[in-house]
């Protein structure tokens, strides 16, 4: 395959952007050496490449997270991956919970930091070859990529906000006090997802940009009770908005 110019991590009921390759070809993550099978629902579990927007792209269509049992290493592991097959640029997307009072479900969140909550970190133990030991992350999602990101939205005509993610362990949802917790921490969105492999990501050097659909009121801000399906039907319907958004952001990569 040719070098992808960026690669992508598609969350939860996010899958539809890979039907917008051109020249498609698909690995299931069982094919792929050291990859598990996906397991959550709305997870394809597939590599998908091709050309998006004329550039040629990666897709990782389902991640592997802590809740399912894996170490932290295995899910930052496809971040590994797509930098061995020379992709320098990381794009992330999840769906996540609104902390912020203010974001309704379909909302997109341009992610600007992160909290790590999960109480692990990929980077321990041996150093892997290549990784800073030490890794800055001063600017974990990058400042000139967010400006992309931005831009691109505007060009789309696609609403966005810009926030915090704060990754939690799951698989449970988060209690109200938790919420509240959350909140006097910074936090505008949290998921289950995304800190690993932005981490590997950022200790190999690669420039990282990231979306969080926001699928539904974090615990504790509406009365209605939290459900995965409903995670999955508000990222179906949220997903032209997500793709007009994505393949305008890579067709202004440089």
């Amino acid at each position: 395959m040719r070098t992808p110019a960026c690669a992508i991590v598609l969350g939860s009921g996010l899958g539809a952007l890979a039907d917008d390759l051109e020249g498609a070809r698909r690995v299931p993550f069982g094919a792929v050496p050291g990859f598990p099978e996906a397991t959550v629902a709305g997870h394809a579990g597939a590599l998908v490449a091709g050309a998006l927007a004329g550039l040629e792209v990666v897709l990782l269509a389902g991640r592997f997270h802590l809740y399912e049992g894996h170490a932290p290493q295995l899910a930052a592991f496809p971040a590994r991956v797509v930098h061995a097959l020379g992709a320098r640029t990381l794009f992330v997307s999840n769906a996540a919970g609104g902390v912020r009072r203010t974001f309704r479900p379909g909302d997109l969140m341009v992610i600007a930091d992160h909290l790590n909550l999960m109480g692990v970190n990929p980077l321990v133990g041996a150093v892997e070859e290549g990784d800073a030991r030490f890794p800055d992350l001063s600017d974990p999602y990058d400042a000139p990529l967010r400006h992309v990101l931005r831009s691109a939205a505007a060009s789309a005509g696609v609403p966005v906000q810009e926030g915090v993610y704060a990754g939690l362990l799951g698989p449970s949802y988060e209690t109200p006090a938790e919420v509240r917790m959350l909140e006097r921490f910074g936090a505008d969105a949290v998921g289950m997802s995304t800190v690993p492999e932005v981490i590997a990501a950022k200790a190999m050097g690669m420039r990282v940009a990231g979306v969080s659909c926001i699928t539904n009121p974090a615990s504790g801000t509406s009365l209605a009770p939290l459900d995965h399906a409903d995670v999955l039907a508000v990222g179906r319907e949220a997903s032209g908005r997500f793709r007009a958004l994505v393949t305008e952001f890579v067709r202004r990569l440089d």
